[in-house]
């Protein structure tokens, strides 16, 4: 039996839609007659004189779906909430201050007597208050690094390990030592400190800003020579938060070094002890590059002769020798730009006791 809405035998066999089907194609839903830009008249309406048969319709202004309004709304939510953790992060890189030309002191130490001295490097060592003293970058243990305020674990780590490097590189190196290389100690300045760097070695002054040896220690090739490779170290590392945006490091080391005179093997060997105090600034930039501001250096060191200058290389004094008579260079107080000499006497206790 067909149903209310079926021709009166049913669907004719073969057209399985029946008649609609055919006219599918062109018949259109509501929602197509609503969006036309075209509406008939009514038959009341055309009843009017004059009246054409259609009227163009106002076009229909369509507003965002519900689904493109919640896209734009999670869009500008995620755009605002990448500015406030860029503006609010902790550990975002502040505006980084320029570095600070460095402020170096080198205090020439002049013994009181005869440099003792013997062919036996080990003897040297134990009869000498460096008897007790590591080997080399052993003598510069790392501190505990615990984090800070404002600082992780890990960067204060970074800051000593760059600083530990530093100090290896500019008093352990043996081709640093011999007046030659100065790359490896440079790449480790920041970027603000290496027109200094360059100037002091271009241009060596003993001015307290362009002293060579104020940056890393060095001997005149002419002079002197490694006698061995033990150096013997002792000394301490310090970190400390300055504020919000900086880590400091303090080094304070003590390093001797036996020495003979420049290409002779058979000469005895002198000890040279160098006392460094340097101070290391580091920012967020200076952290992840794993560099550093050296901020001061203040060096100590004998046996040397005041007399001599000791800005550019150190000039020891050896087995035997005496310092000659006389105090430190002339200071004028009326020039400027002038570092005042300073030197001081190498205390008897210091010396090996041989």
């Amino acid at each position: 039996m067909a149903g209310p809405g079926d021709p009166p035998g049913g669907t004719p066999e073969g057209a399985p839609g029946g008649g609609e089907d055919e006219y599918r194609s062109v018949v259109f839903d509501e929602s197509f007659v609503r969006a036309a830009r075209l509406q008939e008249f009514s038959a009341q309406e055309r009843m009017a004189d004059h009246t054409p048969a259609v009227r163009r319709r106002a076009p229909l202004h369509r507003g965002l779906s519900r689904q493109a309004l919640i896209l734009v709304v999670l869009i500008a939510v995620a755009f605002g909430t990448a500015i406030y953790m860029g503006v609010r992060h902790p550990y975002q890189s502040p505006s980084a201050r320029p570095a600070e030309p460095v402020r170096m002191t080198v205090v020439p130490l002049a013994p009181q007597g005869r440099v003792p001295g013997t062919e036996d490097v080990a003897h040297l060592y134990e009869r000498s208050p460096a008897a007790h003293f590591r080997t080399g970058a052993a003598g510069i243990p790392l501190p505990a690094a615990p984090r800070t305020a404002h600082f992780s674990d890990e960067q204060v780590r970074n800051a000593l390990t760059t600083a530990k490097t530093y100090i290896v590189r500019s008093a352990l190196d043996p081709d640093v030592l011999g007046g030659g290389e100065v790359r490896s100690v440079r790449v480790l300045l920041d970027p603000d400190q290496l027109g200094q760097f360059d100037a002091s070695f271009g241009r060596p002054a003993a001015d307290g800003r362009h002293a060579p040896t104020g940056w890393l220690v060095r001997f005149d090739p002419a002079r002197a020579e490694l006698a061995a490779d033990e150096i013997r170290v002792r000394g301490s590392l310090r970190v400390a938060e300055s504020d919000a945006s900086t880590l400091e490091v303090t080094a304070d080391h003590t390093v001797v070094y036996p020495l003979r005179p420049a290409g002779e093997e058979r000469a005895e060997v002198s000890l040279f002890t160098v006392r460094r105090e340097l101070h290391f600034r580091f920012d967020r930039d200076d952290l992840r590059l794993h560099q550093t501001q050296l901020v001061a250096t203040s060096v100590q060191a004998g046996p040397l002769s005041c007399v001599e200058d000791s800005a550019n290389h150190l000039r020891p004094l050896l087995a035997g020798q005496t310092a000659r008579s006389g105090g430190p260079a002339d200071t004028d107080p009326y020039t400027t730009h002038n570092a005042t000499a300073l030197c001081g006497t190498l205390a008897k206790g210091a010396q090996p006791a041989v």
